[in-house]
């Protein structure tokens, strides 16, 4: 099956996009691609007008004022892994990396595309979670900020506007001496994840100050994993904290559907949770002795 048919519309600048944006009915905005084309060309979406942001070098860039990583939302995926300063500040984006597809998925894959689409299980979604992200969105009428916990309207649903285009997205970064985890299972390698968790940790001496985890494929969106944050605050990084705090997402509502059980994503998503701290105390540790 091929895409319906739709006019297509390759703006040189921002402004022009919104423009466009502005005027058109039943537009979107093509980023990357790397979802939207497979879902139009099955025709789960049907558009009148496509708009392309591949020209917009104006939405590309990585930069890290103070504690923040702030990304441009036309910045592939490829560049945020290749990055030799956010691998220094914030090496789980690398490692994240790893899982999004495959090469030629992060070499055309965007952040605001990842975004944008807002697939629950979602590695650069999950790591939004995570950092506490900011999500830039701008339209023709004016700019907003959308904190990450206000993002999410529905399943693959974000809470922007048809006409409002993500322009950038910041990440608030935990303090230098961190450690972090990244774990997620899938079926192969570059498929989408059954259940997976991010983690990172920050210490003193060998007392956890902060702890922050993300939990996702496990329902309409990643979630960050309060109560076993503040279980392992002021507590020794030991296994049985660890493990603990990772018990408590047997709470977690989740439902059963094609690709697992409830009952075995939640399992899952426990183990993840818990080996990815034990990295994180792990490689936190191990800073504090170098």
């Amino acid at each position: 099956m091929k895409a319906a048919g739709f006019a297509y519309h390759r703006p040189g600048t921002k402004a022009e996009a919104l423009d466009l944006a502005s005027r058109l009915d039943n537009a979107k905005f093509l980023a990357g691609g790397q979802s939207l084309v497979a879902m139009l060309n099955m025709r789960y979406v049907i558009v009148d007008h496509l708009i392309d942001l591949n020209g917009l070098a104006e939405l590309v860039g990585i930069s890290l004022p103070g504690d923040t990583l702030r990304v441009g939302a036309m910045t592939r995926q490829r560049a945020l892994k290749a990055s030799a300063e956010v691998a220094r500040r914030a090496p789980i984006f690398a490692a994240a990396l790893d899982y999004v597809g495959h090469l030629q998925t992060r070499n055309r894959g965007t952040i605001g595309g990842s975004l944008g689409h807002m697939d629950p299980s979602a590695e650069l979604v999950a790591l939004a979670v995570l950092h506490d992200a900011v999500v830039e969105v701008e339209s023709a009428a004016g700019r907003r900020e959308i904190p990450i916990t206000d993002y999410p309207a529905a399943y693959m649903t974000p809470s922007i506007a048809p006409d409002e285009m993500i322009t950038a997205v910041t990440f608030a970064l935990p303090g230098a001496r961190h450690g972090w985890g990244f774990h997620e299972f899938a079926q192969r390698h570059g498929d989408f994840a059954v259940a997976g968790a991010a983690a990172f940790i920050e210490m003193s001496g060998d007392v956890i100050d902060r702890a922050a985890i993300s939990v996702f494929g496990i329902g309409m969106a990643p979630v960050r994993a309060r109560e076993a944050e503040a279980m392992l605050a002021g507590q020794r990084a030991s296994k049985e904290a660890l493990r603990a705090a990772a018990a408590t997402l047997q709470s977690l509502e989740i439902a059963d559907d094609a690709m697992a059980s409830g009952t075995y994503r939640r399992r899952l998503a426990m183990v993840l949770t818990r080996r990815a701290l034990s990295d994180a105390a792990q490689r936190c540790a191990a800073q504090g002795r170098s």
